[in-house]
């Protein structure tokens, strides 16, 4: 019974964080919907975050009732005429109601308005990525030039390395400034890869000679969620020193081992805190994105490592923060649909696409490993649903822009009995698309 107790623990942790998640980018998406309604002359009648039976509501001066449902997974908004949480047409309030009211309802509002109340969940999900990235940019800042270093990260070599120290070189090497990032990691990589190297630093207005580790070194500073490395145990702040018997000390030696591997099981010797353990894992095949958008195949356990020191920042400008934060969530789109087509394609396997199980595993991995990381992990969620919901599915928001752009270019509605058909062939397709994604999370390697 005890043995079972951890994992009990870990399962809650995980449907915890998963539940907060979604209920944080749902709520965003809804209140697209909502708000831009709202300044659409557009009433709503029901908020809801989640299904089900309602666990707390309250009515609003407008009429509006919020409410939050017992079934955590998804929610919607009722505007007035709808008969239903799809949007579809309540006749009889429809029928009954003066032109005026009429204006008030989703159906009978003009049809650009109700384009923009569809289009705003999506928008909504793309706003609150580029936000978190923002603040997460803001807060961590640029390193400074030139290069300090803020903070030593506990590894298991001796140094003289301190913090506070200004790096002027390494085993003689002039290292650019820090903002020219492909110089200063093409120095970086092109050091001897060694136990020890000699750096030269400025402390308190001298300069001196210390000894110092391998500046990119086998550190673990993240872990992929359902990745060879994350599922042995391996923990962040882990130190790898040896592969099979052999030690290594640069994070590319480390990178080597595991890509020439060809899958065969790795013997590690990991330094944890002043301790020493052996841990053995199986690098496992993974598809990953280049610059092109195709993809190619590595083998990879899961370690995301950084440099030996953490460095001294400042305050990046806030055009910067914005550009960076825009970047950021455009990539993850474009990520995505590469990722998607690569997979119909049959590029890469299919077992790329998760369902809610494997979301829910990715969620409660990413907050183990800390408060930032699974917020930068609600960024990336918040844009893959915005996109999702832009595919021209019904009862995707992209299926009713569809009809919306029809009514707009032929001046006439969808015709309601091929509306109701779309819709319930959009929805079983969409509950394929989930049950395959389930399948992968239960028998994808």
């Amino acid at each position: 019974m005890y043995s079972l107790l951890p994992a009990f623990g870990g399962a809650l942790t995980t449907i915890a964080a998963f539940v907060v998640a979604l209920s944080i980018i749902v709520a965003i998406h809804e209140y697209g919907h909502y708000i831009v309604g709202r300044w659409s002359g557009i009433e709503a009648d029901v908020f809801s975050i989640g299904f089900g039976p309602v666990l707390f509501a309250r009515v609003d001066r407008r009429g509006t009732r919020w409410q939050i449902a017992a079934l955590p997974f998804g929610g919607y908004v009722k505007f007035r005429g709808d008969a239903d949480a799809a949007s579809g047409k309540d006749q009889a309030v429809l029928h009954s109601v003066n032109p005026e009211e009429l204006r008030k309802t989703m159906h009978g509002a003009p049809v650009g308005a109700r384009m923009a109340t569809v289009l705003a969940g999506p928008v909504f999900n793309f706003i609150l990525s580029i936000v978190i990235f923002f603040a997460v940019f803001m807060v961590q800042g640029v390193p400074s030039d030139p290069l300090t270093i803020a903070r030593m990260v506990p590894i298991p070599v001796q140094h003289g390395l301190q913090a506070g120290d200004e790096i002027l070189r390494i085993d003689g090497q002039t290292l650019p400034l820090v903002q020219d990032a492909a110089g200063f990691y093409t120095v970086l990589r092109d050091l001897p890869e060694q136990p020890s190297l000699r750096y030269a630093v400025r402390r308190n207005g001298v300069d001196y000679q210390v000894q110092g580790p391998f500046p990119l070194p086998p550190y673990v500073s993240q872990l992929a969620p359902q990745s060879a490395a994350y599922a042995s145990g391996m923990k962040v702040g882990d130190v790898i020193t040896a592969v099979d018997g052999t030690a290594i000390y640069s994070f590319n030696q480390l990178k080597e081992r595991v890509e020439t591997s060809n899958g065969s099981t790795l013997a590690l010797k990991v330094w944890r805190e002043g301790a020493e353990l052996e841990i053995e894992l199986t690098p496992r095949r993974v598809d990953e994105p280049t610059a092109d958008n195709s993809f190619v195949t590595h083998w990879r356990i899961g370690i995301i490592g950084s440099e030996v020191f953490e460095p001294a920042t400042e305050s990046p400008g806030l055009w910067l923060a914005v550009e960076v934060s825009v970047a950021r969530t455009l990539r993850i789109i474009e990520g995505s649909l590469s990722g998607m087509y690569h997979m119909v394609t049959g590029a890469i396997s299919s077992c790329n696409l998760s369902g809610p199980i494997g979301i829910a595993q990715v969620s409660g991995a990413m907050a183990s490993q800390g408060s930032q990381n699974f917020i930068i992990f609600i960024a990336v969620l918040s844009t893959a649903v915005g996109l999702l919901n832009l595919f021209p599915i019904p009862p995707l928001d992209g299926g009713q822009l569809v009809f919306f752009i029809y009514e707009a270019a032929t001046g006439k509605p969808a015709n309601d009995v091929l509306v109701k058909f779309l819709m319930m062939a959009g929805l079983a397709a969409i509950l394929s698309l989930m049950v395959f994604g389930v399948s992968n999370d239960l028998f994808c390697p």
